[in-house]
């Protein structure tokens, strides 16, 4: 299976999916850690992926999403966007609404 197949099947079966650099225990960017944060304060369920363990998914979600940088997050299959986004949308309450839906 190619790397675009991979990541749009994590996108659309998992209701919350977070690519960022390490894990939510041990984020390795400040800006991962900021979208761990603002999810975790969402007591949301969603799964993480590590780009920095395979840099075929770090290069492939930046084609995948057309988007540049990482963390990047995605609710019911739709790419949202990336911890300034998440920051923004978190403080108008916007993003709370999108996970209710999700799970």
């Amino acid at each position: 299976m190619d790397i675009q197949a991979v990541i749009k099947n994590q996108v659309t079966n998992n209701p919350v999916v977070l690519y960022m650099k390490g894990t939510p225990k041990f984020p390795q960017c400040g800006f991962s850690n900021l979208a761990t944060q603002i999810l975790d304060a969402c007591e949301v369920q969603y799964v993480a992926i590590d780009v920095l363990a395979d840099q075929s998914i770090r290069d492939g979600i930046k084609v995948y999403s057309n988007w540049p940088t990482i963390p990047q997050l995605y609710i019911n299959g739709e790419f949202i966007g990336g911890s300034d986004i998440m920051r923004a949308m978190y403080e108008s309450g916007e993003l709370q609404t999108l996970l209710n839906v999700a799970n």
